[in-house]
């Protein structure tokens, strides 16, 4: 829904092949952008300079690793596993080879802007919420994986990558709720912020939301929902695509690479435990 038309659109890409489950899907897609189907995994590692993967963690955590050991640049969704024990694995599999997480808002006009303000703004507290109805009807977005590991795993990461972001690290987080509902993240950051995260897939709404406000004693700086949606998501496009395309030129992981997706794993895993418990 993303990768594909995002990667095809260039100039600084160009969609070469589409490799899928079910082979009429990559073909769908593959004639759409003007690409061809792989046949395997070999083949498509074979006939690229780089590597997008858009699946589920665990079956991520089977692919990336051939494209590491052909020394391929990797676009990764997150969360990079599906259990702690998952995303060290694939951390150590893919070693040194160029990687950037898939943190879509991070790279939104709307959050930067936010995130801009938020850099020289002491904070005393945040909230954040990100809620959509992907776990409801049949939403398209709410595959088997999502189905069965609910909001922290799929949102989770962005909530906490943002939280962190715009407070600073994270160092300490508990977590109630219920991951296929409504869960509630308490965190504290380095520099006394505290943090008040809410995420949910089964909230009944047409749009997706997320806000996410800084309170301090100089005010509240706030991310609300674009002002015009349309454009910043043209935007969004396009700012992920020159930043891969610069990741593979230059062969320097991103920022936001499998080592972030790594310390983010590390808090999903402390909220999984409470939620658990």
């Amino acid at each position: 829904m993303f990768h594909a038309p995002m990667l095809a659109a260039g100039p600084q890409t160009r969609l070469e092949a589409v490799l899928a489950r079910r082979r009429e899907a990559a073909e769908a897609l593959a004639n759409r952008h003007g690409a061809r189907v792989a046949a395997d995994m070999a083949d498509l590692v074979a006939s690229c300079d780089a590597v997008a993967l858009a699946v589920p963690p665990d079956v991520q955590a089977r692919l990336a690793p051939a494209a590491a050991a052909a020394g391929l640049p990797l676009l990764l969704e997150k969360p990079i596993g599906l259990d702690l024990d998952m995303a060290r694995r694939l951390r150590d599999a893919v070693g040194d080879v160029p990687t950037m997480l898939m943190l879509r808002g991070r790279f939104s006009p709307t959050t930067r802007a936010f995130l801009a303000r938020a850099d020289t703004f002491r904070a005393s507290g945040l909230t954040a919420v990100s809620v959509n109805s992907a776990l409801l009807g049949a939403n398209p977005f709410g595959t088997p994986w999502r189905r069965e590991h609910g909001a922290l795993l799929d949102i989770g990461p962005h909530l906490l990558d943002l939280a962190q972001a715009a407070a600073g690290p994270i160092r300490a987080l508990a977590a109630t709720g219920s991951s296929l509902d409504w869960v509630a993240l308490t965190t504290r950051h380095e520099g006394g912020a505290v943090g008040q995260i809410a995420l949910s897939l089964a909230i009944g709404a047409s749009h997706g939301m997320l806000t996410c406000r800084l309170y301090g004693r100089a005010g509240v700086v706030a991310l609300d929902p674009p002002d015009e949606p349309d454009e910043d998501a043209q935007a969004t496009t396009s700012a992920v695509r020159v930043e891969f395309a610069e990741m593979v030129r230059t062969g320097v992981s991103h920022p936001l690479d499998v080592g972030h997706g790594l310390r983010l794993q590390e808090w999903l895993e402390v909220a999984a435990r409470d939620l658990a418990s």
